[in-house]
């Protein structure tokens, strides 16, 4: 039975769409991606899955008892007390039987001798359903979950009023995860976590005893614990079975298959039209008119939705030299006593793709503003390579000023024309009235696309990202992913994308306790080192799982080509043996229209005429199905 059953759900926004007749179901254990473009309606259905929102149709229905819990993208903690006691609160029943035992400690140091029996007996019972209940492990899985988040444990006293948004979100989280809901509803629940948290939350929610629906933007965390992924595109759901990566295999051959039939029938109406054309006026206007009801009768294949996605450009003909950054001996942070980073020696060759990471506040923003010369060295020194010019892409796009529009903005930053930078700002998303927008009122993944669209103005052979990935939704990620790729120039990025360091980076550089360590074999030596070399702070079984998860989706896809092509065979043998009847039955009736011919019956040469030209009709049908079936290509 599903714990959650949505039917033909409805909302709209004044005349604006966002989605219709939009049905699903959660069933227990189920672990389900919901990836869409930004704007697709993502928020807003987990919103009314919430009860925070009214559809204007359809209903939403929870199983008895259900109980749901919700994760929204801006959270409002709320309450008053200090961290710690809103996560106590959750244990309520908890503080209730603790206060019940202290009570029955002082009856059974009374007096008298029925009150303390009494006592005694009752205690024993209610000790140990305390005990069952958590009573003795509560406060540690608090300060686990904190701790897990990537609260220090002096700040699990500090007042709730005093928690920033991203503290927020992650308090909201932990609150969630200690309450145990049988349904999780969690809107880009890894926001404001680094690499470390992401993975710890990974493996929480990997071992979770009830259902989710996840909205990410983080690739590698949804190919981690996805079941089931459900894409919401032009206001419908289509379903995936398995994690990311498999949805990726079968989004690609579905995509394939649909433009397959789709051009298919294209050209079977196009050579059918031409036939009616040139014979409805002749001899075989008979047959032209057949044709053109079968024609009328036509199931359409709909045109296959092509995902609107964005077109970077950041490629660089200015060759730099082949050292293009060197860190030596170099401190860098704010206090000449407390060095935020330290580096012996460390340097990027041209064409290296180098991540930086390490957990947040370690220094990773404090280090590329010190390679941008906007903060000076404690110590050292942080050389630039010769032709070195560097493009910077900041976590916080402070650089856009409100009160600018979005075309505005360009032109500042070196478009000539109004024309020519509509038509450029198009390529990042921003068309028709969206360029007059003012860049103060973007959404996170608008401000991201105008930052990139003004890095690919500078044409430069050195790209420093901040966090490019963050507020990027999935489609616009695979865009960036492909063009830093093939970018000709030397990239350093810091990142929390695992999927996109696996992909993209050659070296990683990472930031612990202080110092910078490189490994020059990429993430997979990283890797290896961070689960084991620091301690085994994270289960080596995490990169068999992720293999193995990558190959799944490659067996996945082969199993499904091959029961594709299973299906094929089936269906041509069917039509086959369907249309070997046919031409038998037309062989009969030829022989028998022959004999009631010679016999002059000719009420019964009428019956065998209407007969053999429905068989005909039929055969024909027949045929331009199996030929139909049999040039669709598969997998």
């Amino acid at each position: 039975m599903a714990l959650l059953t949505v039917t033909n759900l409805a909302k709209y926004f004044g005349a604006e769409d966002i989605f219709e007749r939009l049905s699903l179901a959660l069933h227990r254990d189920e672990r389900v991606a919901l990836i869409g473009v930004n704007g697709c309606g993502k928020s807003t259905l987990l919103d009314i899955l919430a009860g925070r929102l009214q559809p204007d149709g359809g209903q939403v229905v929870l199983a008895r008892d259900t109980r749901l819990g919700y994760l929204p993208q801006v959270p409002d903690f709320g309450g008053e007390g200090t961290l710690w006691e809103a996560m106590e609160a959750v244990f309520v029943d908890l503080k209730v039987r603790q206060a019940a035992l202290r009570r029955l400690e002082a009856l059974m140091a009374s007096s008298d001798e029925v009150t303390r029996e009494q006592a005694i007996e009752r205690y024993g019972r209610e000790l140990e359903a305390f005990e069952r209940a958590g009573g003795f492990t509560y406060e540690a899985r608090i300060g686990q979950v904190l701790g897990g988040l990537g609260f220090q444990e002096h700040e699990f006293h500090q007042p709730i009023t005093h928690l920033s948004g991203g503290e927020q979100t992650r308090a909201l989280l932990a609150r969630l995860l200690l309450e145990e809901p049988d349904i999780l509803l969690l809107d880009e629940p890894t926001n404001h976590l680094d690499l470390e948290g992401i993975e710890w939350l990974e493996d929480q929610l990997r071992v979770w005893k009830g259902a989710m629906i996840v909205v990410a933007h983080d690739r590698a965390f949804l190919d981690t614990l996805a079941t089931r992924v459900l894409e919401m595109a032009q206001g419908r759901l289509e379903s995936y079975p398995g994690n990311y990566s498999a949805y990726v295999t079968q989004r690609e051959a579905q995509q394939a298959r649909q433009q397959a039939e789709y051009e298919a029938q294209q050209q079977h109406i196009a050579k059918t039209e031409e036939y009616i054309r040139r014979y409805m006026a002749g001899q075989r206007s008979t047959q032209a008119k057949g044709r053109l009801k079968r024609l009328e009768r036509l199931e359409r294949v709909a045109r296959p939705i092509e995902t609107q996605q964005i077109h970077v450009d950041l490629q660089t003909t200015l060759r730099s030299g082949d050292l293009v950054l060197g860190l030596y001996d170099l401190a860098v942070g704010y206090e000449p006593q407390q060095p935020l980073v330290s580096v012996d020696e460390a340097e990027i060759r041209r064409g290296q793709r180098v991540a930086l990471v390490g957990p947040n506040g370690s220094g990773k923003t404090t280090l590329l503003r010190t390679i941008l010369r906007r903060l000076r060295p404690l110590a050292g020194r942080c050389r630039i390579g010769a032709a070195v010019r560097i493009g910077y892409f900041a976590q916080v796009q402070d650089h856009l000023t409100p009160g600018n529009s979005v075309l505005d903005t360009l032109l500042d930053a070196g478009m000539d024309s109004i024309a020519e930078t509509r038509h450029f700002l198009a390529r990042y998303g921003f068309q028709g009235d969206d360029v007059f927008k003012d860049v103060g009122v973007l959404s996170g993944g608008e401000r991201a696309r105008v930052a990139i669209a003004i890095l690919s103005l500078a044409k430069a052979n050195f790209l420093l990202l901040d966090e490019p990935t963050n507020h990027l939704d999935v489609p616009s990620q695979e865009v960036l992913q492909q063009v830093l790729r093939n970018f000709s120039g030397t990239i350093l990025m810091v990142s929390h994308d695992r999927y996109l360091i696996r992909e993209i980076a050659t070296v990683v550089w990472a930031i612990y306790d202080g110092t910078l360590k490189v490994f020059d074999d990429g993430y997979a030596g990283y890797a290896q080192w961070h689960q084991t070399g620091r301690g085994g702070s994270r289960k080596a079984q995490q990169v068999e799982d992720e293999a193995r998860a990558q190959r799944e989706a490659k067996r996945q896809a082969q199993r499904e080509r091959q029961r594709a092509l299973a299906r094929q065979q089936s269906r041509l043998d069917d039509l086959e043996a369907e249309i070997h009847q046919g031409e038998a039955r037309l062989a009969e009736l030829t022989a028998a229209l022959e004999v009631a011919g010679r016999a002059q019956d000719v009420a019964r040469v009428s019956e065998l005429g209407a007969e053999y030209r429905k068989i005909e009709t039929r055969l024909n049908r027949l045929l331009e199905q199996w030929a139909a079936v049999a040039d669709n290509p598969v997998g």
